[in-house]
């Protein structure tokens, strides 16, 4: 059967998964991946990783490709009459939270129960000085469930997590916007290219990786490149498309074109041979800058150990760290697909060619 791959990106952007919390997320994930797979198990800090054999004779060579699944979200640090005070998980621009509708992940009750609400603010009137005019400091937002003090204290204790409730919504030039695109916009083009290998022939091992908790650090990265050990990695991860106020250097049109991240994070030899790629197959291309580290996985993989090859590409993405993040369907495929075409053309002996110049 044929992935919908608008389905499947809609059914993950609709579920919870913050960092350090990734369960819900990883099921969706788990059973997508699960038929285009050999071998598929949870590493111990909470990333999927799925595993395609290859048909080189053994040992084989592995490449692993990384897309982080988690989400940024926000965690309750107290109670006050009912209205639940909170703090970041990852990095969440407090400008756009209020009027946002946001589901609590209540764990008071002795089973998990999802509640309902809103972030909001008192009037600016009842405010101190520095809160009556522009953007609202996070101390003085507020999450309004509805519900009574007592009900409230009944369902919901300090550490629970809040995440986005922001319903998918599909736009012109099949632009798809909601919640965590970031990251999840790359995890359905690492599912493209498994579909895509699973009907194909391949040498290599394939190992496709959802990581934990990048958000917060890259630290799933760290430990699934550490017990996969693969030759090289694929990282994929969003970047910053052509937005208002955002048409320079480093922005790129949704739709038209697949950033390959140029910088210290990146070894030449595997950028090069992905640019190959990308030109025998018609796929179009740009260099994405990144001189001084990516702020991806892509650091956490390459200093594992004695140091792991990688190379990174993206998937341009409006209003990054929001919760109407907006990517083109376009480029889930093409990336998807220059994933899978590379793999698939890798001799047995490729690591001799990937030498530091």
């Amino acid at each position: 059967m044929k992935l919908d791959l608008k389905k499947h990106l809609k059914e993950m952007i609709s579920a919870p998964g913050l960092s350090g919390y990734e369960a819900p997320i990883r099921e969706i994930i788990r059973e997508t991946w699960q038929p285009l797979s050999d071998e598929i198990r949870v590493n111990n800090l909470g990333s999927l990783l799925a595993i395609q054999h290859g048909e080189g004779a053994e040992p084989r060579p592995s490449v692993m490709i990384a897309a982080h699944m988690d989400a940024i979200g926000l965690m309750v640090t107290g109670v006050d009459k009912g209205f639940l005070r909170f703090t970041q998980v990852g990095g969440v621009d407090p400008r756009i939270l209020p009027g946002q509708m946001v589901t609590i992940h209540a764990t008071n009750a002795g089973t998990a129960r999802d509640v309902p609400g809103m972030v909001v603010m008192p009037p600016a009137h009842l405010l101190p000085k520095d809160g009556q005019s522009g953007p609202l400091p996070q101390k003085y937002l507020l999450v309004d469930t509805g519900l009574t003090p007592a009900e409230v204290k009944k369902l919901v204790r300090v550490g629970d997590v809040i995440s986005f409730a922001t319903e998918p919504m599909e736009l012109g030039g099949e632009c798809l916007s909601g919640h965590t695109l970031d990251n999840r916009a790359s995890v359905a083009a690492v599912t493209a290219a498994l579909e895509m290998l699973s009907n194909r022939k391949h040498l290599w091992d394939v190992v496709a990786a959802a990581t934990s908790q990048e958000e917060v650090g890259g630290i799933g990265a760290l430990v699934d490149a550490f017990a996969v050990k693969p030759d090289f990695a694929i990282v994929i991860d969003v970047t910053f498309a052509k937005a208002p106020g955002g048409a320079g250097i480093g922005n790129f049109d949704m739709g038209k074109v697949t950033p390959l991240t140029w910088g210290s994070c990146n070894h030449p030899a595997l950028h090069k041979a992905l640019l190959a790629t990308a030109e025998e197959y018609e796929i179009s291309v740009a260099k994405d800058l990144a001189p001084s580290g990516s702020g991806t996985d892509a650091w956490s993989i390459q200093v594992v150990e004695a140091g792991i090859p990688v190379v990174e590409l993206g998937i341009p993405l409006r209003y990054m760290h929001t919760p109407v993040e907006m990517i083109s369907l376009k480029d889930v495929r093409r990336a998807g697909r220059l994933m899978a075409e590379f793999i698939a053309n890798l001799p047995l002996d490729f690591m001799n060619t990937v030498i530091w110049e």
